[in-house]
């Protein structure tokens, strides 16, 4: 600068070099004002924060002499003519107050580069003291900063492994996403970005992301979720938006049409990327299918458009680990069971229940997440006609044989005193399996109202509390069942009551886990009846 800029720029505290700049392009259209964030406006006077003097060497482009500016915390300031050997250029010299050295660390002050300016288009360099001759020593220096961010290319030039790069360095973490999304997006929006979804090790590891707002490679605030749906707040990225105000706020945002509207693209992009893994990289959507399902069936939950977007790439994880979509778990259940998805979310728990389905040719989904019930509830009302079963539910009619059974009193009266439940529903049914002489099942509705229950209101609510959705299914086609009724008619009933007990205990473990008591209950019984054998 010349004395005379020097003096119009730095010694009007009020001045905004933006307006003369503005004024000077307003008639040479957007492009040339485009770039005016980063110019000016970014505070030189924020330096007297930290410092009690700063001083100015400056020369200008033209023949005018080098001018020296100084002035200290107490507004006095003074302006002299000098020298400047480097020729054109400015100089800044801040002599930083004694409480705050905490700035002359050279840890710090690369801590703080490294976040504000990783990205400035103009390059910046960090030399500590007694560094100033290593250029001349032949040293290549390098910037500390990217001139060239990966957003600003084209996503046809970027690599792989350009991309994981870039998640590293910017977000410290030694692992690679599980994929990413570039965004360059043109009129109206224009706005470019990277959008990244972490690699979350486990339910336990912080599910919050982090998305960095940049205006022209400017780094302008972090981690801004106004711009990101509360749903899909696990992605971290970088988005850069020349179309936000620098001295951006959260109020600006939480009104801004322009957010909204980016806000909304975003979703867009989200759900092109899996419909796009789902339908050409199916195997490694597969593999990390379970490292996003929660969020995707999360976002489904809050957003019915995103689910329309996504339905088809929808995935379910089998007991026996594959995987396949629910358009095409329903359309191979049209024989066996039409519009019904049976499901376990125990599969240690519910073995025995997932063992007399798989043996009529039945897949079962596996659902171990919380937030699932929900996320089945979600899919019922989007898909009307579709119902999601526990295994534990509801004896499915592809298990049953066409045999007909009658109904027995005296086994249902054997088996209500044997569970110490009067109400107990009973009933009997001919299974094709006859390994199994009875089963728990356990209304689908009452057991979704119970958990609903125990996720909102009471953790600590007993397993008692469904009690009436219960219901004890005795298979007719079983040998133990068969010496039930041989022994009733024959009038053996102590052995009945101790054989109908033992068999009700395994079928509550089946379902649920025993409390101390039943099972103490339980081990007595059993060794009294292997004393018999």
């Amino acid at each position: 600068m010349s004395e005379e800029e020097l003096t119009k720029y730095i010694c009007q505290i009020a001045l905004s070099g933006a307006v003369d700049f503005i004024q000077k392009y307003e008639d040479k259209g957007d492009a040339a004002a485009g770039g005016i964030i980063g110019h000016f406006g970014l505070g030189f006077y924020s330096a007297f924060m930290v410092s009690e003097k700063v001083e100015i060497i400056t020369k200008s482009y033209t023949d005018a002499p080098a001018v020296h500016w100084s002035c200290s915390d107490a507004d006095e300031y003074e302006i002299e003519l000098t020298s400047r050997p480097e020729g054109r250029g400015t100089t800044i010299v801040m002599h930083i107050a004694s409480d705050e050295e905490e700035y002359l660390n050279a840890f710090k002050l690369q801590g703080i580069l490294n976040k504000y300016c990783a990205f400035m288009p103009i390059e910046i360099f960090f030399r500590e003291v007694g560094e100033e001759n290593k250029e001349e020593e032949g040293a290549e220096e390098k910037p500390l900063n990217d001139t060239t961010p990966l957003w600003q290319k084209p996503a046809s030039e970027c690599t792989p492994e350009e991309y994981n790069a870039f998640y590293k360095k910017v977000f410290a973490d030694y692992r690679d996403p599980l994929f990413y999304i570039h965004i360059n997006a043109d009129y109206p929006l224009n706005f470019k970005g990277i959008l990244y979804f972490p690699n979350i090790a486990s339910e336990f590891e912080s599910l919050e992301g982090q998305v960095k707002l940049y205006y022209n490679q400017v780094f302008v605030a972090d981690n801004i979720k106004e711009v990101i749906p509360k749903y899909m707040l696990m992605l971290k990225g970088v988005l850069d938006c020349p179309e936000l105000p620098l001295n951006v706020s959260r109020s600006y945002l939480q009104t801004n049409s322009y957010v909204s509207k980016v806000s909304a693209h975003i979703v867009k992009k989200v759900a092109d990327k899996l419909n796009a893994l789902c339908n050409t990289d199916r195997e490694n959507y597969e593999k990390i299918w379970e490292g996003i399902k929660v969020f995707v069936e999360y976002a489904c939950i809050r957003d019915k458009k995103f689910y329309d977007r996504v339905k088809d790439s929808l995935l379910l994880k089998l007991t026996d680990d594959t995987h396949v979509t629910v358009k095409d778990y329903l359309e191979a259940a049209k024989e066996k069971h039409e519009n019904t998805v049976y499901y376990t979310s125990d599969k240690a728990l519910q073995a025995r229940y997932i063992s007399l389905f798989e043996e009529q040719g039945i897949k079962v989904a596996s659902f171990d997440k919380a937030v699932e019930t929900q996320f089945l509830s979600a899919l019922e009302q989007h898909m009307e006609t579709v119902k999601f079963v526990r295994v534990d539910a509801d004896v499915a009619s592809a298990l049953k044989s066409e045999e007909s059974t009658e109904e027995n009193e005296d086994l249902v009266a054997l088996f209500r005193k044997a569970s110490q439940n009067e109400q107990l529903k009973v009933k009997t049914e001919a299974l094709k399996s006859a390994k199994t002489p009875a089963i728990l099942n356990l209304d689908e509705n009452a057991r979704r109202f119970e958990d609903m229950m125990r996720m909102y209101n009471n953790a600590d609510m007993p397993t008692s509390f469904s009690k009436e959705g219960e219901t004890l299914v005795l298979n007719t086609t079983s040998p133990l069942i068969s010496k039930l009724i041989s022994d009733l008619k024959e009038q053996n009933h102590e052995h009945a009551e101790k054989l109908a007990a033992h068999i009700y205990r395994l079928s509550v473990i089946s379902q649920s886990r025993l409390t101390a008591e039943e099972m103490q209950t339980f081990l007595d019984e059993s060794f009294a009846l292997l004393e018999e054998i």
